[in-house]
């Protein structure tokens, strides 16, 4: 069952570049020996008979049928919008105004 050392969690803050205060170390020294403990608990659990897994359920990415359809002519587009000039959808001002 290994156990994380004071020297290993500092070096792990080193190469982290990050600074350690004494409390610091000692409540990840404890956190991190729970996580290897679980972690061993796990292994003992885990044979060869059972394939590893990311997730217990199976994925697949639901698609729908690519099937082509008709598009909107530029009037029927157009046609639910409040504001329309030239053919396109006008909207007031957000940028750039004056006021």
């Amino acid at each position: 069952m290994p156990t994380f050392s004071r020297e290993e969690i500092v070096h792990l803050g080193d190469l982290a570049r990050i600074a350690l205060t004494d409390e610091e170390i000692t409540r990840l020294q404890g956190e991190l020996n729970v996580i290897a403990d679980s972690i061993n608990k796990v292994q003992e659990v885990a044979s060869d008979d059972v394939p590893p897994t990311a997730n217990p359920v199976p994925l697949e990415a639901y698609m729908r049928p690519d099937v082509a359809a008709t598009p909107l002519t530029q009037a029927e587009a157009l046609s639910g919008a409040p504001k329309t000039e030239a053919g396109m959808f006008v909207a007031p001002r957000i940028l750039g105004s004056e006021e």
